[in-house]
């Protein structure tokens, strides 16, 4: 019996050792992304929603290329480590544009966003067009990287419209995810630092 106990205690400790964090981030206050690669206008929008009462509207502002939104930003990873996304995205248009899809990329500075350190890659489905659907990924840490970037990457024309909403990411303890609220708290620190020096 003591040794059950024992191998009990020690499964849960090392269950606890190796535990992950999580993160959720649903669009209810006033930030949008933690910054965007191509033309991509970013807004708090209150119709289509999925949870809440707020949702994240992406228009696409350029003709060409795939614009990317930044929304999540995991930093201190090492090979190996996993990490998993998710939000919902919302169109109604069918086997056709607007569409979007959950997407990373590296990066190993954990100063700058776009310092990028090439495709991490992501979904391969489009999703059905046909309102609310989960959008989902799993990526384990190569190549030396210490950060990734998880982007929403939109396929559409000039003025065509998704809905990204209650996004989750999980990451090994020990790592730090960055939701767009964190520019909000950075902004706050930057400027809390400027008032002490007067």
């Amino acid at each position: 019996m003591k040794s059950l106990l024992v191998l009990t205690l020690l499964f849960a400790v090392a269950q606890f050792a190796v535990a992950d964090i999580t993160e959720t981030y649903g669009w209810e206050g006033t930030e949008t992304i933690l910054g965007n690669y191509g033309d991509i206008i970013c807004t708090i929008d209150t119709d289509p929603v999925h949870g809440g009462s707020q949702s994240l509207k992406l228009v696409d502002d350029d003709a060409t290329g795939t614009p990317q939104a930044f929304v999540g930003w995991v930093v201190g990873l090492s090979d190996g480590d996993v990490v998993t996304a998710s939000f919902w995205r919302y169109d109604v248009t069918p086997s056709s544009a607007p569409s979007c899809r959950i997407w990373g990329g590296w990066n190993d500075d954990p100063e700058d966003i776009t310092n990028y350190g090439g495709s991490a890659s992501g979904q391969s489905d489009y999703g059905p067009g046909t309102g609310w659907d989960l959008a989902e990924y799993t990526w384990t840490v190569e190549g030396g990287h210490t950060g990734l970037v998880i982007q929403v990457r939109t396929y559409s024309e000039a003025g065509a419209t998704v809905w990204i909403d209650d996004m989750t990411i999980t990451a090994p303890d020990g790592a730090e995810i960055r939701t767009p609220a964190y520019s909000a708290a950075l902004s706050m620190d930057s400027w809390a630092s400027i008032k002490a020096t007067f």
